[in-house]
């Protein structure tokens, strides 16, 4: 399989954007098989970095925007703005089926399924609220193109919350996970739009990347 391509977005002395390719882990997994991520390809195009330069992740499946931290300051001021949830994200995604309405939210409550990992379930009870806002941007034959904005950001979210049927029932095209496709399909699911403010000087910084599909 060729090795898939990193493109590097924009970089300084502090901070690098990456547009990762879906099917590249965003940080390393168990075993010498899963150390070919964004994380380790950063490491070594920045000599300089930190140990852990990550700051959010991206599902492997999911392509898009990442932004990532060459220095500890960066990214304890770029870990508290997510935590904060003053990080603007956009998706887009392409779903399986007709989305009905043209736009609305979503809040739903999940948790890891232990007995079927990675998986998440809803679990009104234990599970964490994970929040969504959606907008209907196309019906594409059989398929809807959708922009979501998560307010949250729990494992599997959008996925979750787009193939539930307490959220719009409509898998995203290509989950193995929570859709009806074959592993190793390509997932349209794409981080379209990152937005935050630039550590310590307060400019608020906006990046985007079209979706490939």
């Amino acid at each position: 399989m060729a090795k898939r391509m990193l493109e590097i977005v924009y970089s300084d002395k502090r901070i690098v954007i990456v547009n990762k390719p879906g099917g590249l882990l965003a940080v390393p997994g168990r075993g010498p098989e899963k150390q070919d991520c964004v994380t380790n390809r950063i490491k070594k195009m920045f000599p300089d970095c930190i140990e852990q330069p990550a700051v959010h992740r991206l599902d492997m499946a999911t392509s898009g925007l990442m932004v990532l931290a060459l220095d500890a300051k960066a990214h304890r001021d770029l870990s508290i703005q997510f935590s904060e949830r003053r990080v603007e994200k956009k998706y887009i995604a392409l779903l399986e089926g007709e989305v009905a309405g043209t736009e609305g939210g979503i809040t739903l409550r999940f948790r890891l399924d232990t007995d079927n990992r990675p998986c998440q379930i809803y679990d009104p009870v234990r599970g964490k609220s994970g929040i969504t806002h959606w907008q209907r941007l196309a019906l594409e034959g059989d398929r809807t193109r959708i922009e979501f904005t998560p307010i949250t950001g729990r494992t599997h979210q959008l996925r979750l919350h787009a193939a539930h049927e307490l959220g719009l029932g409509c898998p995203i095209v290509g989950d193995s996970l929570y859709g009806s496709c074959r592993f190793g399909d390509p997932m349209l699911l794409h981080a379209t739009k990152l937005s935050f403010v630039y550590p310590e000087n307060g400019k608020r910084l906006t990046f985007s990347s079209p979706a490939p599909f």
